[in-house]
């Protein structure tokens, strides 16, 4: 078994062992019978961007191959036709500026005085191994390439006739310039390999029938692109108030001072910064290597969710409805799918074969927040704030139900053979992580693919990146000067 890979647990065990793991306590440790894989942390669901896929979609807990059809996905008279998705790339390493802080908290553990009345936590982690290295930065993990393979495995079981090996040298494949992406893209393609091919080893992705994946930053790391986010948000030192806030707020000091308390340092050597990079380094050790690390064990639900919100407030603020210009940056790509759907649209219009039936466009967290928001989804109707924790408790915007590793949003375009008008031949279904997304417009799990077209006007005939992402000019007049 690849490493890192959960075990396969009957359906009739998985329930009963999970929720024996929440109500035995909140460090509950619990193994399936027979396996050695522990089961998920009772804090797995407040890991925000670092949150494992399966965590978000329990079921593939009991399969991760199996395909699980969404009682709502389009069937009958209408036929999918193209399905354009954004792939967020698998788990992968911490980065390099990551693991620097967590050798800063792993020294500062080595160095306290023992004293009497040791916290057992404290001694298990200063004995605990640090196995992440500089070099890692970021990589994709094993775990992250299964994550594809398998996503991959399911997406071409569910719609069968779009993955068929007759439109394989139609794939169209995108990705960023980042390790991560590109080795993201190259599993997924092998994952498509071992679907058409069961019980062969796939070839290198150069030796496949379809085109290799072509690298595009304007596409899929837009914000690097954008001068007007570079500056008002990613350089700008006031633009996360509300996150440097939170960090020094109250909520985010009593998980200081419990942290402290249980490592036995001073509060004054911790920051919000070390805290956070140790609850990352409990996700990292789980969705890696599938272990329950102490660092877990420093934390209890309730500081989760508080870190969890802290997430939620860098992603909300510098990805999200935080600022305009974080969801107008997207404009491109979102005008880039929907030309993919016109084509095919037109080329079934003339009874040709759809040029690029699938179309795959492999990016990050950062790629699939901005579109989101873009497009209306997860929004509060009060902005997340330094100050307004509790009322968020039940908020929409929670990056790890959002865009946790391998997250995806999936765009299918379905010809009905017995439309009773032309604007009903054409339907349209969203998927977010392999649910249906019901449509911003309407709340319907499926609707007209140009009653969608005529909703998001705005974004396809006003929004043009040149001018979303261009500063304004200095109009200086000879009074002013």
């Amino acid at each position: 078994m690849l490493r890192g890979a959960r075990s396969h647990l009957p359906a009739s065990v998985a329930p009963t062992a999970v929720l024996a793991a929440a109500l035995l306590s909140s460090f509950a440790r619990c193994s399936l019978p027979g396996r050695g894989d522990p089961v998920a942390s009772v804090l797995s669901p407040y890991f925000g961007t670092k949150t494992r896929y399966e965590d978000a979609n329990p079921w593939l807990l009991v399969d991760p191959v199996a395909p699980r059809r969404d009682p709502e996905l389009l069937a009958g008279t209408c036929t999918p036709v193209q399905l354009v998705a954004l792939i967020r790339h698998g788990t992968r390493y911490p980065t390099t500026k990551q693991i620097r802080k967590l050798k800063q908290l792993q020294g500062l553990l080595q160095t306290r005085e023992s004293g009497d009345g040791g916290s057992q936590v404290a001694a298990a982690l200063a004995e605990w191994p640090l196995w992440y290295g500089d070099w890692m930065d970021g990589q994709l993990v094993e775990k992250g390439r299964q994550d594809m393979r398998q996503l991959a495995l399911r997406l071409a079981a569910l719609f069968p006739d779009l993955f068929s090996r007759e439109n394989y040298d139609r794939l169209r494949l995108i990705t960023s310039s980042k390790h991560r992406c590109v080795d993201s893209s190259a599993a997924f393609l092998q994952g498509l390999w071992q679907h058409h091919h069961p019980g062969l080893p796939p070839p290198d992705v150069s030796d496949m029938e379809c085109d290799p994946p072509r690298i595009n930053d304007k596409l899929m790391r837009f914000f690097d692109h954008c001068e007007k986010f570079l500056t008002d948000v990613e350089r700008n030192a006031t633009a996360l108030y509300h996150v440097e806030a939170f960090k020094t707020g109250p909520e985010m000091q009593k998980v200081l001072q419990k942290v402290a308390a249980t490592l036995r340092v001073p509060v004054s050597s911790l920051n919000a910064d070390l805290i956070q990079v140790a609850f990352f380094t409990c996700s990292f050790d789980l969705a890696i290597k599938g272990v329950h690390s102490p660092w877990c064990d420093v934390f209890d639900v309730d500081d989760a969710r508080v870190l969890e919100y802290l997430n939620d407030l860098k992603q909300y603020w510098k990805r999200s409805y935080g600022y305009t210009i974080n969801s107008r940056s997207s404009c491109n790509l979102f005008q880039d799918i929907f030309l993919h759907l016109d084509k095919a649209v037109e080329q079934k219009q003339r009874s040709q074969p759809v040029s690029s039936p699938v179309i795959l466009q492999f990016g990050h967290a950062e790629t699939l927040l901005p579109l989101l928001s873009l497009m209306g989804y997860f929004k509060d109707k009060e902005p997340l704030t330094a100050y307004n924790f509790e009322e968020q408790v039940n908020r929409k915007f929670r990056s790890g139900h959002i865009v946790p590793y391998a997250s995806n949003l999936i765009f299918v375009l379905y010809h009905c053979e017995t439309a009773q008008s032309p604007e009903e031949q054409f339907q349209i279904q969203l998927l977010l992580n392999e649910k249906v997304l019901p449509l911003a417009h309407s709340q319907r799990p499926v609707g007209l693919y140009e009653e969608l077209k005529t909703h998001y006007r705005d974004i396809l005939q006003s929004c043009q990146t040149s001018k979303e992402c261009s500063l304004p000019k200095a109009n200086i007049t000879s009074d002013e000067l």
